[in-house]
């Protein structure tokens, strides 16, 4: 019987492998497909490439940027910009959901607020951000916090408050303190929606550090992207854009794989 479990468990492992291989393989496909099809209609004059560049370009565009040595710059300036938000952002709001959690009162009186805050679009704040903070990186980490923190606070507040009633009424049946609530009942069973929160995090917070770079940036892929697209320089632009899909995509597979490792510790499951 054991044998039996056995094989049938081998089986739909490789069967899952087979699908993950050929998951992988149709996305890979797909994305060779649009650049070969991009790249033979610029060269065929179907597209026109002042406007839409072509991958041939784009590459002579990043190799230059590689050899003039400022390509590096641009990613670690734009880079540490995007760390240093999304890390400020989960961690402020963790804890602002977590007191909202923890004083329910209080979360009604907020959650009009953080309603209103969310809805808003926060490239109206950009002038009164550079008038607070001044053109720097101050006004840059101060719009990604804008962007990023009230999304994670309504997701990891959500998280939190769908722990099940059961086992919030079990902790208190077993004289449980709040503390002890929220670390051996609601943040274990909280982890899906938190790792789900840093996932949109890392995205927001990519597009607060291009909008504030947009703004008052002298460096960063922001930079390079406005620059290209104010002298016209669009295989710049169509550079910029690929570099900032590879290190957000980057950051994003970092998340992802700190996802599996919980689960692989046990600390989350599927749903």
């Amino acid at each position: 019987m054991n044998n039996e479990y056995s094989n049938e468990h081998l089986l739909y492992l490789r069967e899952q492998n087979r699908k993950a291989v050929f998951i992988n393989f149709v996305r890979i496909g797909i994305l060779l497909f649009a650049i070969t099809l991009w790249q033979i209609a610029a060269d065929l004059g179907w597209i026109n490439k002042v406007i839409t560049s072509s991958p041939s370009e784009i590459i002579k565009t990043i190799a230059g940027l590689i050899k003039d040595g400022t390509l590096f710059t641009h990613i670690a300036y734009t880079l540490s910009e995007t760390v240093i938000g999304f890390t400020l952002a989960t961690i402020f709001g963790i804890l602002t959901a977590t007191i909202l959690w923890a004083l329910p009162d209080v979360s009604k009186v907020a959650d009009p607020y953080l309603v209103v805050l969310n809805a808003l679009p926060k490239v109206a704040l950009g002038p009164l951000i550079i008038v607070w903070a001044g053109a720097g990186v101050k006004s840059i980490i101060l719009m990604t916090l804008s962007i990023s923190l009230i999304s994670t606070v309504i997701s990891v507040y959500s998280g939190l408050c769908s722990v099940d009633e059961e086992t919030i009424l079990l902790m208190r049946s077993f004289k449980a303190s709040k503390i002890q609530t929220l670390k051996y009942a609601v943040l274990p069973a909280s982890c899906q929606s938190i790792i789900g929160a840093l996932k949109i995090n890392v995205s927001l917070s990519w597009v607060g550090v291009i909008m504030g770079e947009f703004l008052v940036s002298k460096a960063g892929i922001g930079y390079l992207i406005m620059y290209g697209s104010q002298v016209f320089n669009l295989n710049l632009v169509m550079a910029g854009i690929i570099i900032l899909c590879l290190a957000a995509g980057g950051m994003y597979f970092l998340i992802s794989t700190f996802e599996k490792w919980t689960i692989k510790k046990g600390w989350i499951t599927r749903k």
